[in-house]
């Protein structure tokens, strides 16, 4: 999801509740650190990024270390998912462990001093305490993970030109809520499902009585989210149903990647954006007689993921910026998403509103319009600090609450999103995955072999 972040941070109440939250994650003892994951641990801080499963054979020195550098192999589920998929993650892999995102290695050059003075064996014990000092285990946003991955292949499968976009978005938040088991606050849907199309990049998907359907000419962008306790993985990705814009969506897939490569402790978020930049406007390509070059869309941004709130307080620029100097840090999650077009590389306002959250730390300002109380007390009960959409207002049986709604916005209690477009004409493409700075290594969490 690519929002501008929220600057606000939970207190009172909000906290007590959040911290609540995070203490419920812990798990048993013999849980908290898996045989499978251990085994990543005891390589992670001197492997290189995923390898041929030829070169692993032959480098491997530590006994079950075959799995440790592919993607979603730790874990083995007990049954099939079925078509469409109607089993929740808990009763395919019932032991609780779950499949292991991908695994790259650090640039240690990018460490600091008193970092690269840190042995490998520290970091590993590190990484073995840090579950227990954050009352959190990997394998809960690593189950939110597989959830995305099984949803969105099925949606890959699926989505076909004639589908109207209120029923890909069913499709897809139907899917999510089964295989996550949706249970209030604990798990279920992390944001509105995004289906923006052609110049929208983002922040579209279908209000009530929306008829749109999808054409073959149309070019998708695919955004959700899933979360488990609090743990947001958001992820996202272009479909083209022509081969006419496959070029722009392979130039966004690299740089989704390349930014991802250089991401990790202690990195510089503007030097993210200059390597997303590089990649992304290297290229360009032919359509109908007219070269097109790609262009980053400047005034977007991945973003740091914090607990039950999507965007963080970092942002991470998707072109060279000059002076941020803000680090990544140990610990933390983010979104690296780019997002590439052929129009101006820059987005506006446009379009109805479909997406909407409440502030992390809301003004207490009197609420005049009776219906506007309310109407918040539902949105704090179903949704806290998580993003909504009026689908999902209607979902949970509210009506006539758009003047609510409103009153809501204007009081700064809830922030609008409106869709964000380039200019008519121009086509979009966006990709995005979730990333984990564990103390011995990266972990691509969202990762799988569609991208």
């Amino acid at each position: 999801m690519s929002a501008e972040p929220v600057p606000e941070t939970v207190s009172g109440t909000a906290a007590d509740a959040l911290a609540t939250k995070l203490e419920d994650t812990k798990l048993p003892p013999e849980t908290e650190v898996n045989e499978g994951e251990d085994d990543d641990e005891d390589d992670d801080d001197t492997a290189p990024a995923p390898q041929a499963e030829g070169e692993k054979k032959k480098k491997k020195k530590k006994k079950k270390k075959s799995g440790a550098k592919k993607k979603g192999t730790t874990a083995k589920a007990v049954c099939e998912q079925t078509e469409p998929p109607s089993i929740g993650l808990t009763k395919m892999f019932p032991n609780g462990i779950f499949p292991v995102g991908e695994i790259q290695a650090y640039d240690e050059s990018k460490f600091d001093e008193s970092r690269k003075r840190i042995t490998g064996e520290e970091l590993r014990e590190r990484e073995r305490l840090v579950q227990q000092e954050d009352g959190f285990d990997y394998n809960i946003v690593r189950r939110a993970a597989e959830v995305h991955r099984q949803v969105r292949q099925y949606a890959q499968r699926t989505i076909k030109p004639g589908m109207s976009m209120t029923d890909i978005a069913n499709l897809i938040e139907n899917g999510t809520r089964t295989l996550v088991e949706e249970n209030g606050f604990e798990s279920g849907i992390g944001f509105p499902t995004g289906l923006s199309l052609n110049e929208v990049a983002a922040h579209y998907t279908p209000n009530a009585g929306d008829k749109r359907v999808l054409q073959s000419s149309d070019v998708l962008k695919v955004d959700f989210g899933v979360h488990v306790k609090g743990r947001i993985v958001d992820s996202a990705f272009t479909m083209t149903f022509e081969p006419t814009w496959d070029p722009l969506v392979a130039a966004v897939k690299e740089a989704t990647n390349a930014g991802v490569a250089a991401a990790g402790i202690d990195v510089r978020l503007g030097d993210v954006g200059a390597a997303v930049q590089e990649v992304m406007e290297s290229h360009e390509f032919e359509v109908n007689g007219k070269t097109h070059q790609v262009k980053c869309i400047r005034n977007l941004n991945g973003h740091n993921i914090e607990p039950y709130r999507i965007h963080g307080g970092k942002s991470v620029p998707i072109v060279a910026t000059p002076g941020l100097d803000v680090k990544m840090e140990e610990g933390e999650y983010f979104a690296i998403e780019t997002f590439g077009s052929t129009g101006r590389g820059y987005v506006v306002d446009s379009g109805e509103c479909s997406h909407y959250a409440r502030k992390v730390n809301p003004p207490q300002v009197p609420l005049r319009v009776s219906s506007a109380r309310q109407l918040l007390y539902n949105i704090n009960k179903n949704f806290g600090s998580l993003p909504f959409c009026r689908r999902y207002l209607d979902r949970i049986g509210e009506k006539n609450y758009l003047l609510a709604l409103r009153h809501l916005v204007q009081q700064g209690v809830v922030t609008d999103y409106p869709p964000l477009a380039d200019v008519p004409g121009c086509m979009t493409a966006q990709f995005e995955h979730t990333i984990h700075l564990r103390p011995t290594c990266k972990e691509v969490v969202s990762r799988g072999d569609d991208y």
